[in-house]
């Protein structure tokens, strides 16, 4: 019975169903052939407004239709900017950048210049959220140059906004610093004053203070730019700019009003729907972590860099608060004295931080390079045009004088670089074999100083003091500072503070400093595996919060990059073994 029941159903299936779903099948093929003949009837507007309407999903053959839409003109290039800008919003890069290349080429073609540079100068924002700073570069440039050619102050200010990010995460904080104060100064003068376009500026521009530790500019931009954003009712400018401020009070060791104000973007954040959540959340999370780590509450700050950790994708592992937060995490579980997750965490930063600074050394390259391929670019262009004309040999021979001349001073001024820098090297080099024959004879040094009478007892008490703290290498250490000290000297910090002044020549950061320059100078000179540290490493090892920080120190004490000192002190011993 069972058997014959089941006969019955594949017959009914088979004779009566089955022909039933491949008609429908049918009828589904022609509706969607019809739907796709009903797509080459929409504008281009009306294709853009399905593709923001429409799931993932569905996109793609509005998409298809946009992207193969028969007629180029201004509209299309328009509608090409403006679907750009929406992936650009969902975090779609690369979707983003397809979108622009095809407006880029539309404008070019009808010398649309305002187009164009706007154009590049989303494609270079997409690059440098996307971490490819040597692509955001190079679009940078490019929608500056056409903004200035154009004499657009608007655009320039908005394009610089960008470039200023590159040259910050390159080291190029003179650059960076040089740029933001030709943006605050012409500001005013544009339709941007007190909108949100004001506000991101301030933000984009606090970033580069951040970065030169000037924490009373940041924090003056900043209260301004959270006026601005209270009014405007602007959320991501706030979140932005309370980070801004617990970073100051983190460097600064004021620890409960870092907690306060990145709290205060915390709460933004988890309650409104800020666009862009990727950095505002990582940077609150490694900031916060950073507190506790510093009041050596390391489960808390394991907790707040595991939210970052455990939600990135593999895009994101090319971003420094990323590389940052695993450096942090591995620090954390260091201190807990869990040696496996330490090691695990610490080369999972050394193998990304290695990537990351392959990326930069040849952005920083393009960066000193663009000056010169610009000229050269403008001295080809000239050159073929005199060409063309029959009657200007004179001028193409003042053409090739100039380039001769620009090439010999090109080639001269390198030289003189190199010659200047291998003489500083030469001259550091014979003071440091001083600095290491002074601590030879440190016995007899010690014998003369005794010899010196200080009438005030307190004062020979503080300089004993900093003489103990100096042979145990205090300086080295990320909490040193002007109060630390002055407790382990049992004095004040204004008394600590004239002692340095008076006995030591400088003020306590200057002595400090020196301090640190001085004995990574010996150590990079004697210490080969010192020498294989990445350049972060050998900042936070001696006690600098920041690579940038390290260089602008090394380099103002020695006039050369820690990169060539080190680079010159390999060559001399691969000479001495050879």
């Amino acid at each position: 019975m069972f058997f014959c029941k089941r006969l019955l159903l594949r017959y009914i299936f088979f004779f009566f169903l089955l022909p039933v779903f491949q008609v429908a099948a049918l009828y589904a093929q022609d509706n969607q052939k019809i739907n796709s003949t009903e797509l080459g009837d929409k504008t281009p507007q009306e294709l853009v407004d399905l593709i923001k309407k429409a799931t993932p999903d569905e996109r793609e053959q509005y998409e298809t239709a946009l992207l193969n839409y028969p007629q180029q003109d201004l509209e299309i290039a328009k509608q090409y900017l403006q679907i750009g800008l929406f992936f650009y919003g969902e975090e779609e890069f690369e979707k983003c950048i397809v979108y622009l290349d095809k407006a880029i080429t539309i404008a070019n073609k009808l010398k649309e210049y305002k187009l164009l540079s706007k154009s590049y100068m989303i494609k270079g924002h997409s690059y440098l959220r996307a971490g490819d700073n040597q692509s955001a570069l190079d679009a940078y440039y490019v929608a500056l140059d056409i903004a200035k050619n154009q004499g657009d102050l608007e655009q320039q200010i908005i394009t610089n906004s960008g470039l200023i990010i590159v040259l910050t995460r390159m080291n190029q904080s003179d650059k960076a610093l040089e740029i933001s104060r030709q943006m605050l100064k012409f500001i005013d003068k544009t339709s941007f004053k007190d909108t949100k376009n004001h506000v991101r500026i301030l933000t984009t521009i606090n970033d580069v203070y951040l970065d030169a530790e000037q924490y009373d500019s940041v924090l003056h931009y900043a209260e301004k730019g959270i006026a601005m954003s209270k009014l405007l009712d602007y959320k991501e400018g706030l979140v932005d700019l309370y980070i801004k401020k617990g970073m100051v009070f983190y460097h600064t060791k004021q620890y409960d009003q870092a907690f306060k104000y990145l709290l205060k973007a915390e709460d933004i954040v988890l309650n409104f729907d800020i666009p862009n959540q990727f950095f505002p959340k990582t940077n609150i999370n490694y900031f916060l972590a950073s507190c506790h780590y510093e009041k050596k509450e390391y489960d808390q700050a394991i907790e707040y860099l595991s939210k970052t950790l455990d939600s990135i994708e593999e895009t994101d592992l090319d971003k420094m608060p990323v590389i940052q937060s695993h450096l942090l995490i591995a620090n954390c579980y260091g201190e807990k004295k869990d040696l496996e997750k330490a090691l695990y965490w610490h080369n999972k930063y050394l193998e990304l931080n290695e990537e990351y600074q392959k990326n930069k050394d040849k952005t920083v390259s393009k960066i000193y390079t663009t000056e010169a391929e610009k000229l050269e670019s403008e001295i080809e262009s000239l050159k073929s045009k005199q060409i063309a004309d029959k009657q200007s040999k004179t001028y193409v021979l003042i053409i090739l004088i100039v380039i001769s001349g620009a090439f010999v001073f090109v080639v001269f001024n390198y030289r003189k670089k190199q010659k200047k820098n291998t003489v500083l090297f030469q001259d550091l080099m014979q003071k440091i074999e001083a600095l290491e024959l002074r601590e030879q004879q440190e016995g007899e040094q010690k014998e003369e100083v005794k010899e010196i009478i200080i009438d005030d007892i307190k004062v020979d008490e503080v300089l004993k003091g900093l003489s103990k703290l100096e042979a145990t290498e205090y300086f080295l250490r990320s909490d040193c500072s002007l109060g630390s000290i002055a407790k382990k000297t049992k004095t004040n910090t204004t008394y600590l503070s004239k002692i340095i002044k008076m006995y030591k020549g400088k003020n306590f950061n200057s002595y400090i400093n020196e301090l640190r320059i001085d004995y990574v100078l010996r150590r990079l000179k004697n210490d080969k595996k010192f020498r294989s540290f990445s350049i972060v490493s050998i900042a936070k090892e001696i006690g600098y919060k920041s690579d940038n920080s390290f260089t602008k120190h090394f380099k103002a004490k020695t006039g050369l990059n820690p990169s060539y000192y080190i680079k010159k002190i390999e060559h001399m011993e691969e000479q001495l073994q050879s």
